[in-house]
Formats: structure tokens, C-alpha cells, sequence
């Protein structure tokens, strides 16, 4: 039996606790650490590389994954779980998909059935092919409501205050109602929706698309190829998606079309950064042995990959970048065999599209 507390139970929570855990301080864990400490009085935030904490104690700055923000002093960084979790309700987890599962279960014994948890990591874990938030139930393994939170933004410009717009999903419409109520603030809109998975789904695989159109712009193909890879890799992203369940509409929103599009042209996209170094020659060890960051989609294609085969879907873009990324395959061969993919109708294959 699922639970689904009632909204007024969550402002209670807020109320009571006026904090919230953050567990990861990457680029993106950071600037929501920034975001919401205007809106609690606490931010207890998880560091996982003890010199990182110590450093962020001493500057107040994370000068590893954003640099040139100075965090306020109700941001407390702590390498402990144990010390961040304490008396914690609301816990917002932002690590990298392939650790989320370990993470969690070092967490479960500080959560308790009614805490408010929010994920904010993008991904498919390899080994199950589940998305976030059933990683997240499934480690758990008690009744909770699970929020995701996903869009169209750039930690460094979330941290800057730029205007942004983010979605809050959840299957509980007053979970979903409460985060967007947490996270909504003067420079940041925030929209809901009860389609977790197409959420999740559209929030990974953008991530192998942009690979794909950052090896494309290595190449120097110009903006007609990346039109074209942005606009079918969106349809390969909505097979899998329809196919899984999902419904269509939630891949051209801010989840789906926004975030693929931002992640696909932006040059804040590590993503797509990495994919230009694979169109201009080098390997994903030259590229990958000095990074701090983690480029998603390089473990998501690989669940990817494992989805397409298990489903039969179509999808030409996300294998041919399976094959460069883990098979060493020539970008430029990789192309070519993509031009000869039998052609079909434009939408073929998306379940529920008129």
C-alpha cells in the first residue's frame, strides 16, 4: 500500500523542522543548497570527498564544481550522514544514478515512512534499468511518495538567479503541490505533473542525445545535422518512454523537448562537451581520466542501449552512441551507418500519439 500523506501533514513537517538534508554537493547539489536556503533556516549538506568539505568549511565556496559562489552560513557542509540526516524530514538527494542505490542504504536507517523525499539525480541504473525514484523505493523498501525534480537548468545559472523553470513530479498530487511550493521562488517557476516516470525517462536520455550532437558538432557538421539529431532523438526518447508507460505529452514539456534542447546546445552541458571531444578524436579515457564532474549519459547509454534491445524499439541515435562511447567506433562510421537506417513515418512507433 502506497502512502500518500495529505498536504497538510507536509506543512506541518516544514513547519516543525524549517530544514532540509541535501545529500551531494556536485555542481548541481550546490546550487540548489544555494536556492533553498532562502527558503529554510537550515541546509545540511552532504559532502562526499572529506577535503572537498573541509575546503567548502574554510572558503564557504565549492571551488570544485562551482566555483564563484559564496555559500551563507545556514549552509552547513558535513562529510558524515549520520550528522546531516539528524532529525531530518525533507531530504533532497543529488548524486550521480550509479552510487544512488549505495547511498540510500547507507540512509535508510535515519528515514523515517513519512519524510518528504526529493530526487533531483538524472539517470538509469544499469544492473535493474530502473529510473530514480524506483531506485529509490526499492532500497528503501517502506511506503513513501517520492518528488521529482527536473527541467531546463544549468546548476551555474540556478546558483546566479538566472529565471528558470523546473517540474515537480510525483504519483501524490500534495507531495508534488509541496515541492513546488519549496522550490518556487521569484527567479525560478516550477510546474507539476504525476508522470514520474516520463519525467525520469525524458530527464536520462537527453543526456545520450547530447553526446550525440556535441560528437556531431566535434565533427563540424554544422546546425542542419544538430536540428536533426535534437528533433529524432526527442522520438527515440518518446518510444522507449510510451513504451515503458509513460505518457507522450510529458516528452515535449520542460522535462522532455526543454531539457533535451538545453542540454543539447548549451556549453554548459558536460554531455555535450564531452561529445565534442569525441567528434574531434579523442577517447573516453583521454576525456574521462581528468574529469571531476560526471557526464551522465555515458552510464545511461548503457541502460539505453539494454532498453532498446529488451523493448525492440528503434532507436539509430542512442545505439550508433553506445558503439563510439563503449564499442570504439569511428564517429565518422558511426554516421554513415546512421544516413543508411531504413526510413519510416515521422512518429512511427510512439504509443498514444495521435
Amino acid at each position: 500500500m502506497r502512502y500518500n500523506a495529505p498536504l497538510q501533514f507536509f506543512e506541518l513537517v516544514l513547519m516543525k523542522t524549517k530544514k532540509i538534508a541535501i545529500i551531494g554537493a556536485g555542481s548541481w547539489g550546490t546550487a540548489l543548497s544555494l536556492h533553498l536556503a532562502e527558503k529554510f533556516e537550515q541546509v545540511s549538506l552532504w559532502v562526499y570527498e572529506k577535503e572537498l568539505c573541509d575546503l567548502i568549511l574554510k572558503e564557504r565556496e565549492n571551488k570544485w564544481f562551482l566555483p564563484g559562489f559564496q555559500l551563507p552560513e545556514n549552509i552547513t557542509p558535513d562529510n558524515s550522514i549520520e550528522a546531516v540526516m539528524r532529525d531530518q524530514s525533507v531530504i533532497l538527494m543529488v548524486v550521480p544514478t550509479p552510487t544512488l542505490r549505495n547511498i540510500m542504504a547507507q540512509l535508510k536507517p535515519f528515514i523515517q515512512p513519512e519524510s518528504l523525499i526529493i530526487n533531483a539525480s538524472k539517470g538509469i541504473e544499469n544492473d535493474s534499468l530502473f529510473t530514480c525514484h524506483k531506485i529509490i523505493k526499492d532500497s528503501l523498501n517502506i511506503p513513501c511518495d517520492v518528488t521529482t525534480v527536473s527541467g531546463p537548468t544549468f546548476a551555474k545559472e540556478v546558483a546566479a538567479k538566472v529565471p528558470s523553470a523546473l517540474l515537480a513530479a510525483s504519483e501524490s498530487e500534495d507531495a508534488a503541490k509541496k515541492v513546488q511550493e519549496i522550490f518556487s521562488s521569484r527567479y525560478v517557476k516550477v510546474f507539476t505533473s504525476n508522470d514520474v516516470l516520463g519525467v525520469e525517462i525524458g530527464g536520462a536520455l537527453k543526456n545520450v542525445i547530447a553526446i550525440a550532437t556535441g560528437i556531431s558538432d566535434g565533427l563540424k557538421l554544422g546546425f542542419n545535422t544538430r536540428a536533426a539529431l535534437i528533433t529524432r532523438g526527442l522520438v527515440e526518447i518518446t518510444r522507449i518512454g510510451t513504451e515503458l508507460g509513460a505518457k507522450p505529452k510529458t516528452f515535449y514539456g520542460l522535462s522532455g523537448l526543454g531539457d533535451l534542447v538545453l542540454t543539447c546546445t548549451g556549453d554548459l552541458s558536460r554531455n555535450r562537451q564531452l561529445g565534442i571531444q569525441l567528434g574531434e578524436g579523442k577517447t573516453l579515457k583521454e576525456i574521462t581520466k581528468d574529469m571531476k564532474m560526471v557526464a551522465e549519459g555515458v552510464s545511461t547509454v548503457k541502460s539505453a542501449y539494454e532498453l532498446i534491445r529488451k523493448l525492440n524499439i528503434q532507436a539509430s541515435i542512442m545505439q550508433e552512441t553506445y558503439r563510439v562511447l563503449h564499442e570504439n567506433k569511428a564517429p565518422e562510421k558511426a554516421l554513415e551507418d546512421l544516413m543508411r537506417i531504413e526510413i519510416s513515418t515521422e512518429f512511427s512507433g510512439i504509443k498514444g500519439l495521435a
